[in-house]
Formats: C-alpha cells, structure tokens, sequence
C-alpha cells in the first residue's frame, strides 16, 4: 500500500508541474555583466538603416550601447560625432540585433524594459524572419513587440508587417493606451505559435494577430525562424518632429528572455 501510496503521489508531482509551467527558458541575456553588450549574443547594426531617422547607429561604442548596474542602456545623443569613412553625423544611438547569433520559431519572447520618453523618441522591441537578405521587407515578416513613439507618450503598439497578395506591404496593428509607459519598467511581450501571435503588456494581452492573413502553410513568414532586435531611433516617418532638448535619452532593458513550449 506505501509504494502505491508513492507512486501515485509522484504521478500527481509530475502532471502539476507540466500544467504548472508550459514554458521553457531556451535563450537570454540578464545583462549580468559590464561593458559592452556580450558579443556571442549581439550583433550591431551600423549607420542610417531605415525610415528616414535622424540617428546614425554606431557599432562597439559604450556611448551608445552599453551594459551597467545590471542593466542594457542603449542611449540616443546628440552630438558631433565622425564615423570612420563618413561624414559627420548629428545624432547617435544604437540597435542590436542577435541576427547570426541566435534566431528562434515560436515560442515566448520576454522584454522588461523602461522606455525613453520626448518628441521624436522611437524605441522598439521587433524581429525579423531570417530570410531578410534574400526575400527584402516586408516578405520576410517583422514582429513589433513593442513600439512607442514620443508624440504618442501613452500608447504602446503591437504590429505584423507581411506582404499580401500581389506584394504589397500589409500590417495588423493592436495598440493599448496606458498612462505613462515610460515612467517605469514593464514586461512587454509575445506568445507566438503556429497559428497565431498575443501581444502582452505586463501580462495583460492587448492584441492577438492571426498568422493566416500572411498566407499558407510553410511560406507564411511567421511560420519560419526570426531574429531580435532592440534599437533606439530617433525621427524618421513615424517619430516625426524631435525635440532636441530632451537629449540623451536612454531605453534600459533589464532582461531579455525567449522561452519555448515544453514537450507533452
């Protein structure tokens, strides 16, 4: 009766823990260290990149990325700054990525951040599908997980960015309105799977995106692997007009955590 007793107990510990938890930690970053931000986990992306911003994105500088008092600051100045083999720029900051470095297909991708705040301010937690070089965007699929803009201080958005039928660049956009998102740190994060992809803010989900509308099976660009970035742009299309008194601003990334499902 006492080895029933034992095993049925055990029987009970193993099926709370598959219910109790469903995910699995498989990559991150606690920013644990000092410096600049761990090369085996980050990549840099250099120069005037996209969207018209203002901000040349520098490489291996701790004036613009680096990690303290446990924590990832990527810091937008303005400044005089003269890139080697270019001319000289108004404006710095910087946007890590972990492409070539680690890329992942579903799962839990975690961010807890205190976001920049002023006219002009772009900050933005995002992938994209690894396939970015051969197909171009929007064809590869950009996953916003999170989005602010500083002419909008209270609203947070979550978008896929695809291509629909005939090329053409289409999107799927929640936003949530909340007061002060910068004013402290919060956990924004996606739920990602074969079928659809919920947006968080602090774990209140706010959108959820349906990956059909992007298109079948394997070719749908949210059914293939992505890699994270995290930047900090300043101007361009959507952050439009900046006020250049509230320079330096930073985006301080406490954590970054991607977790996928256990198996049954």
């Amino acid at each position: 009766m006492k080895s029933l007793l034992l095993l049925f107990a055990a029987l009970i510990l193993t099926a709370t823990d598959v219910r109790g938890d469903p995910w699995e930690i498989v990559w991150s970053d606690e920013f644990d260290y000092e410096g600049l931000p761990d090369k085996t986990k980050w990549n840099y992306e250099e120069g005037f990149v996209r969207n018209e911003e203002s901000q040349y994105y520098t490489r291996d500088r701790l004036e613009n990325a680096r990690v303290e008092h446990g924590l990832l600051v990527i810091e937008c100045r303005k400044e005089h700054f003269t890139p080697k083999d270019h001319p000289p720029v108004e404006y710095t900051s910087a946007s890590l990525t972990t492409m070539t470095r680690a890329d992942w297909r579903y799962g839990r991708i975690e961010v807890r951040a205190k976001l920049p705040k002023g006219q002009g301010v772009w900050p933005a937690i995002w992938t994209l599908g690894t396939n970015f070089s051969k197909t171009g965007w929007p064809a590869c699929g950009e996953i916003d997980i999170m989005e602010l803009v500083g002419k909008e201080p209270n609203h947070i958005y979550g978008t896929l960015h695809y291509s629909s039928e005939g090329g053409k660049h289409a999107e799927d956009q929640g936003m949530l309105e909340t007061d002060n998102p910068s004013g402290d740190f919060h956990i924004y994060a996606v739920e990602w799977d074969a079928d659809r992809i919920d947006f968080f803010f602090d774990g209140k989900k706010y959108h959820t995106a349906f990956l059909e509308k992007a298109g079948p099976g394997d070719n749908n660009p949210f059914r293939q692997p992505h890699y994270l970035i995290l930047n900090f742009a300043l101007g361009g299309l959507w952050g439009g007009p900046i006020d250049t008194t509230i320079l330096p601003q930073q985006f301080l990334i406490d954590y970054v955590r991607v977790y996928q499902r256990k198996a049954p």
